[in-house]
C-alpha cells in the first residue's frame, strides 16, 4: 500500500465518508467566476469573502507550498427533518447539533498528526469553511462529486448532506480523478422551490437567500428582506427537495450531529420567551452561535408576527 492509499484509510478510519485527493492549484475560471459574484453583489455583507478573494481565487496565495489537497466529507443527515419539530419555526439540521466546525477540526487535526507521524517533514494545514479555500471546487477535483445548480456539492452515495474539509500538504501524492459528471440534468427542482428566488442555475444570490438573511445579515431587515417561511436559522429547502437527498440519504453515525431536545421540543412560545442567558446556554458550542442572540430573536420575533 503506497501513502496516498494509507492516506484515504485512515480518512475512513476517523470517520470520514468521502476522500480524494487533488493537485493544489490555481484555477483561472473558478477565480473569475468568484470575482464577478462579488462584482454583482451577490454576497451581500459578506465583507471576509472580498478581504480574502486573492487567497481563495488562488490555494498559493494561502499556503505558497501547497502541494496536494486532500478533501473529506462527512455526513450529517440525522434521518429527521422539519416535520418532526413541535414548533413551526425552523432550524436548518446542519446546526441541530454540536458545532461541524469543531467536529470537522477535531479529526481533521488528528489526520494531520497521523500523516506528520509517517513523514515528520511534511508541512500541512486543516481546513474547513472558514478558511479561504475553494473547497468544493477541490472536492470536485479530488472525485467526491459534483457542484449541483443549488450551489453545493452532490454525492452519488450521500446527497448533498456533507460538511467538507481540506487538509492541504505540502508534498505531491497520487491524485485522483475529477468528478466530470453532472448529474443534476434537466431537474430544477431546487430553483423551482426557492421561495426568494435566491438560485439560478449553478449561481446563488445572497442577497435573496434566506440562509444568508437569517444567518449574516445584521439589524433590522428591510421590507424587502424579511420572507423567512418560519425559519430562524439558516434554510434546508434547496436540500429537502433535491431527488438526490431524497433518494441516497444515510444515516449518519456521528452523535454530535444528532438535534438538542430543545430544537426538537420546543413550541413557539418557549422559542419566543427565549432570552440572552438562555441563548448562551442551549447554544454553547453550538454553529448558532454565528447568528448571535439579536439575529435569532429577530428571526423568531419576524416569523412569529406574521401570524399576528
Amino acid at each position: 500500500m503506497n501513502f496516498s492509499e494509507a492516506i484515504k484509510n485512515k480518512a475512513l478510519e476517523l470517520g470520514f465518508q468521502k476522500v480524494g485527493i487533488a493537485k493544489a492549484e490555481a484555477f483561472s475560471n473558478h477565480k473569475e467566476n468568484l470575482e464577478k459574484w462579488i462584482a454583482s453583489g451577490r454576497h451581500a455583507s459578506m465583507d471576509w469573502i472580498v478581504n480574502r478573494k486573492e487567497e481563495r481565487g488562488n490555494i498559493h496565495n494561502y499556503f505558497p507550498e501547497a502541494k496536494s489537497v486532500i478533501s473529506v466529507g462527512m455526513n450529517y443527515y440525522t434521518g429527521l427533518n422539519q416535520s418532526n419539530l413541535n414548533s413551526k419555526l425552523k432550524f436548518s439540521n446542519y446546526a441541530w447539533g454540536e458545532d461541524y466546525h469543531a467536529v470537522l477540526k477535531s479529526k481533521l487535526y488528528q489526520f494531520l498528526d497521523w500523516i506528520k507521524k509517517n513523514q515528520p517533514k511534511i508541512k500541512g494545514i486543516a481546513c474547513v469553511d472558514t478558511s479561504p479555500v475553494m473547497e468544493k471546487v477541490f472536492a470536485q477535483k479530488a472525485g467526491l462529486g459534483w457542484q449541483g445548480k443549488h450551489t453545493s456539492l452532490i454525492t452519488r452515495d450521500y446527497g448533498s448532506w456533507l460538511f467538507l474539509g481540506e487538509l492541504i500538504v505540502d508534498i505531491p501524492l497520487d491524485y485522483d480523478s475529477p468528478f466530470i459528471e453532472d448529474l443534476c440534468g434537466s431537474c430544477t427542482a431546487c430553483i423551482d422551490e426557492c421561495p426568494t428566488n435566491a438560485l439560478d442555475e449553478y449561481k446563488i444570490d445572497s442577497n435573496k437567500c434566506i440562509s444568508y438573511r437569517s444567518i449574516e445579515h445584521r439589524g433590522p431587515f428591510k421590507v424587502n428582506e424579511s420572507e423567512l417561511q418560519d425559519w430562524i436559522y439558516g434554510c434546508d429547502i434547496c436540500q429537502e427537495v433535491c431527488p438526490w437527498n431524497q433518494k441516497f440519504s444515510v444515516d449518519t453515525s456521528e452523535k454530535e450531529f444528532y438535534p438538542r431536545k430543545e430544537i426538537i421540543e420546543w413550541e413557539d412560545d418557549d422559542w419566543a420567551s427565549l432570552d440572552e442567558e438562555g441563548f448562551r446556554k442551549l447554544f454553547k458550542q453550538s454553529a448558532v452561535k454565528r447568528t448571535k442572540y439579536s439575529g435569532l430573536n429577530r428571526n423568531i420575533k419576524e416569523n412569529l408576527e406574521k401570524e399576528i
